[in-house]
């Protein structure tokens, strides 16, 4: 997944952005603070913050080698120890100071010219976090994780009395997708899907006890997020073109990160408008803008 760069007033605020972007919760990017606000006279803003982020990657290095870090982390921890002992013993006074070693090179900046130009947050915690990146799964254990979500949502159905069919396959980003469809499925959306919602954070947490390194998962029923996604496309580009008639901006209903994802994307590709999100979760919502 590539890099996408935005900015705000604050490093909170260019990270919210990044995430509308990404249309992903936090726990699933990573983030790099390119450049934190400036002040100027008088405590005015003469700089925003800029940050880069990204969805976290799914496939580090594969499992056998985890089991060789870990030898290697027992390796470094007794390396440590024995080379702080040396440091105590008066043989090591003589010894120059270790240098610090040097790291890459400059930042790549992204172009900021797009009507989207939102920014990704944290530079600073970027390393630790690659360190806790997920390894690589074997195709078995994609099957394994797999089968744990059709198996959780077969039980789910039964529970519910719901005569239903359960589909799961993988997405382009290396996401689980699970479908659920049937005549009656209907009783596992909900009110403006928050019944969706709850399966789907049920059937993440399921699959998070089945395996420490669970991949990203997300569930539909009877295609309402498909349905949902081009309603929403087609809303947005309505609205996008009534703010080019009036010059006035538009803001947009309360929605989840991965339904302004849609927003954004969608109107970023028509000329003369452009996007921004506003408010805290769950009442964060997209105003769409003349550029």
């Amino acid at each position: 997944m590539e890099w996408v760069e935005t900015t705000g007033r604050t490093v909170e605020e260019a990270k919210e952005l990044a995430l509308d972007q990404l249309g992903v919760d936090e726990v699933d990017a990573e983030f790099e603070v390119v450049e934190e606000p400036k002040l100027g006279l008088f405590g005015r803003l003469r700089t925003e913050a800029r940050v880069r982020a990204r969805v976290r990657p799914q496939a580090p290095p594969p499992k056998v080698d985890r089991r060789d870090r870990r030898r290697g982390g027992r390796r470094r921890e007794g390396g440590e120890e024995r080379e702080a002992a040396a440091e105590r013993s008066p043989s090591t006074e003589s010894r120059p100071p270790r240098q610090p070693r040097e790291r890459g090179g400059p930042r790549r900046r992204t172009d900021q010219s797009g009507p989207s130009g939102r920014q990704s947050g944290e530079g600073s915690n970027v390393e630790e976090r690659r360190e806790r990146e997920r390894p690589q799964l074997s195709e078995e254990e994609i099957a394994a994780q797999r089968d744990a979500v059709r198996g959780f949502l077969d039980g789910l159905l039964d529970a519910f009395g719901v005569a239903g069919t359960v589909t799961v396959g993988m997405s382009e980003d290396g996401a689980i997708e699970a479908a659920i469809d049937g005549e009656d499925v209907g009783l596992l959306l909900g009110p403006r899907a928050a019944t969706l919602e709850a399966v789907q954070e049920l059937a993440r947490r399921a699959l998070q006890q089945h395996s420490e390194d669970s991949l990203r998962l997300r569930v539909d029923v009877g295609g309402y997020r498909e349905r949902r996604r081009a309603a929403l496309a087609k809303f947005a580009a309505k609205v996008a073109a009534q703010v080019l008639d009036t010059g006035e901006p538009a803001s947009l209903e309360p929605m989840g990160a991965a339904d302004r994802k849609v927003v954004h994307d969608t109107v970023n590709d028509i000329d003369g408008v452009r996007t921004s999100s506003e408010g805290e979760e769950p009442r964060r919502r997209v105003v769409i803008s003349p550029a």
